[in-house]
């Protein structure tokens, strides 16, 4: 197409929309509702995974050395920890740290009870705490660790890498079946509306196939129109959320006090990242496969 004739066909696709003025807007508000609403799903999911992240890091993998290893059979095992791309980062704790911990978690209150051990009881307890990036590479690691040599015991927690996948694959399954729901109720929206363009034009579209023009020129005035009516639709719920989410995110904190300053929300510039592309990509798509089809099934050109 030249300049002119896609001039043409934006102008045509603007004009549609102002002609079915109410039902133009009303698409506009479905729309709005629908992106708003997928829009909230996935800051509650992209909140939701973060969290998780940081709750990966916090559930160390604790390795332990067999009696009496030496000091190069522990640098071996450190080199293949920090080398080792599922790590995130490890910590090292000697004994006598081990014991000091130990110490303060259970005798704070009579510290006179811990000076009657003249020896380290914890001697053999000097160990790792790895950190994994993804508690789904626990199983894997764990197993490779075992085989190492030197290594004694390794302490890791199933329950806690079970409760987070599962987590995971649930809010991937109700995320996926939501947002099909409500792209599906913007398409059939959408579809109405171009479909209402359609009829008003049926006679010019006949004259415009009848001197020559080619179905792609006769469909994109619609195509247009759809798309238009998706984008907008976007632009206004994504406007809400950007503009509240750090209010929002303010409010839960100040109301939920300790409880809520605890709970490590997404970044406001990362939720954004995500959203605005996606929001205006759904809203797009939405008006593209709505007007499409509607086009495709009903215009006789």
């Amino acid at each position: 197409m030249s300049a002119r004739t896609k001039g043409y066909c934006l102008k045509q696709g603007l004009v549609n929309i102002k002609r079915n003025k109410l039902y133009s807007l009303a698409s506009i508000g479905t729309i709005s509702a629908c992106i708003f609403l997928i829009s909230v799903i996935l800051a509650i999911i992209i909140n939701v995974n973060y969290m998780e992240k940081k709750l990966e890091q916090q559930v160390g993998v604790t390795i332990f050395f067999e009696k009496g290893i030496k000091q190069e059979q522990i640098d071996h095992i450190e080199d293949l920890i920090k080398k080792d791309k599922r790590v995130d980062k490890y910590e090292f704790t000697s004994a006598d740290d081990a014991w000091k911990n130990f110490k303060k978690d259970y005798f704070a209150d009579e510290p006179e009870l811990a000076e009657g051990w003249s020896n380290n009881p914890l001697a053999n307890s000097a160990s790792f705490t790895v950190y994994l990036k993804y508690i789904k590479k626990q199983t894997a690691f764990v197993n490779e660790m075992k085989k190492v040599e030197g290594v004694r015991k390794i302490k890791h927690s199933d329950q806690a890498k079970a409760t987070l996948t599962s987590l995971e694959k649930f809010l991937g399954y109700v995320s996926i079946a939501l947002i099909i729901v409500l792209f599906g109720v913007g398409i059939f929206l959408i579809s109405n509306t171009v479909m209402i363009g359609i009829s008003v034009r049926t006679e010019e579209i006949k004259i415009m196939k009848l001197i020559g023009s080619t179905n792609s020129f006769v469909r994109a005035p619609f195509i247009i129109e759809g798309v238009t009516i998706g984008v907008i639709g976007s632009i206004i719920p994504l406007l809400i959320i950007v503009l509240s989410y750090s209010k929002l995110i303010g409010l839960i904190i100040k109301k939920f006090g300790v409880f809520a300053t605890n709970i490590p929300f997404a970044p406001a510039h990362m939720v954004w990242s995500i959203l605005i592309p996606v929001g205006l990509g759904i809203g797009a798509g939405i008006g593209l496969i709505g007007s499409y089809l509607s086009i495709r099934k009903r215009l006789k050109v």
